[in-house]
């Protein structure tokens, strides 16, 4: 898919954020969030990530998963963490604690289970964390592919 349709794409939805945001009165931190995996979705297709879910949940368990998308054989499960600024001290990808692998542990599993089982066995799993700085000079990105495990 050529970089312009993901531009294209991009605007479109960007468009439809900040209308949503007009009719909902959205609360900035959330707002921010949401441009965060936008912009992340965005990057990662143009890396050559097939992505197929965005913010996906189920009623068995609590929490999301911001994306989930193919890079080549590899199912991967994605994290977004967003700023509006560097810090060193306290990078995006820190706010990736034991707390939230576990939860993107289950919910992969949970996501695979969804899947006939020979293919469940076969498929190989990733977790990626993306660190989206949102700066004045413009959107910087750091992927970190197989960020964690398993366990």
């Amino acid at each position: 898919m050529g970089s312009k349709w993901i531009d294209l794409q991009g605007w479109a939805l960007r468009r439809l954020e900040v209308l949503g945001q007009r009719r909902g009165g959205m609360a900035p931190h959330l707002a921010v969030g949401l441009r965060g995996e936008r912009e992340a979705l965005l990057e990662l297709r143009r890396q050559g990530y097939v992505v197929v879910a965005r913010r996906w949940k189920t009623a068995k368990l609590r929490g999301d998963v911001d994306l989930i998308g193919w890079d080549g054989e590899r199912l991967c499960f994605v994290e977004v963490k967003t700023r509006t600024g560097r810090d060193v001290m306290d990078p995006a990808e820190a706010a990736v604690d034991e707390d939230k692998r576990v939860m993107l542990r289950k919910m992969a599993r949970e996501y695979v289970r969804g899947f006939p089982e020979k293919l469940r066995r076969e498929v190989a799993v990733r977790f990626d964390v993306v660190s989206v700085y949102l700066q004045p000079t413009g959107t910087e990105f750091e992927v970190y592919r197989g960020a964690f495990g398993w366990e």
